[in-house]
């Protein structure tokens, strides 16, 4: 796992449009650049944002953070259109917004494959309306590009006349529902982005949250939210070292050709071990990334 794991921990919406936040990002410690194409960006600036940022993927100078763009619904005037440009330049993935069925998967790698995307280019979805959770197996599994699901909760909480409370407990199902299905697929998932910026610790206790269930990272909208949410994200040094324990103690018991191993009186099983150097993995992987 250690050489294809990739921390997302923190997934930074920048507008495409947005010279100096382009340049910015080259210097931010975020794992992921969401070059944004919609939500972020005008109507009468998308063809000029499509332009930037393709040039910034063609560029580069972003180190190891993974460069993803948010390109545009197809069914707009824009949306073939920056697939084909996004397609031409060669990010990590193409993120797709407001997905609601396997035919927008489909559509996507097609037009990408019109365009001579690379293999090795992914497709991202975002999903955020109702139906687009009611379908979220059928999206998982619609193409074998697809690599991240990413929530947009904020659309979703609109839509379902629901409270934005704290807690969030009127996207528990959700929330569950998604990193099931992202589990099952064998998929990353990102949780929504938290919109109150100042509010860090409101920040920080939305992204616990969201590791509890299980989630691989979060979407920000600004760059005063990377280093909250890269540390909860990351196992902690004492976990780590736990974990390294855990993995040397099975390994020596298997070497010695016993099916379980015993740490500090607790009985390590295959399972335990596979959890641990995970933990491992993630921690040398983050690591790595300097």
């Amino acid at each position: 796992m250690s050489a294809t794991y990739r921390p997302r921990r923190s997934a930074l919406y920048m507008p495409a449009s947005n010279a100096r936040a382009l340049e910015k990002a080259r210097s931010l410690a975020c794992d992921v650049v969401i070059l944004d194409l919609e939500d972020a960006v005008a109507p009468d600036a998308k063809e000029t944002a499509r332009s930037a940022a393709a040039k910034a993927v063609w560029d580069g100078g972003y180190g190891n953070r993974e460069l993803v763009i948010r390109v545009n619904r197809l069914d707009t005037p824009w949306g073939i259109d920056d697939v084909h440009a996004a397609a031409a330049a060669g990010p990590a993935a193409i993120l797709l917004p407001k997905v609601e069925g396997p035919a927008e998967v489909e559509h996507l790698a097609l037009e990408m494959d019109k365009a001579g995307a690379r293999p090795d280019v992914r497709i991202w979805c975002m999903i955020e309306t109702p139906r687009g959770f009611l379908r979220i197996e059928d999206i998982a599994f619609a193409h074998n590009r697809l690599g991240c699901l990413v929530m947009g909760f904020a659309d979703l909480v609109k839509d379902l006349r629901a409270e934005d409370t704290p807690d969030r407990a009127p996207l528990a199902y959700a929330m569950s529902r998604a990193v099931m299905t992202a589990r099952a697929a064998g998929l990353d998932i990102l949780d929504g982005m938290y919109p109150d910026f100042r509010d860090i610790a409101g920040l920080e206790a939305q992204a616990v949250q969201a590791r509890q269930f299980g989630f691989d990272g979060k979407t920000l909208i600004h760059p005063g939210q990377i280093d909250t949410v890269n540390a909860v994200f990351a196992p902690s040094a004492e976990a780590v070292a736990h974990a390294r324990a855990v993995v040397a103690a099975f390994t020596a018991a298997r070497a010695a050709g016993k099916g379980v191993a015993t740490l500090d009186g607790v009985m390590v099983e295959s399972l335990h071990a596979e959890v641990a150097q995970r933990l491992v993995d993630i921690a040398d992987a983050i690591a790595a990334r300097g």
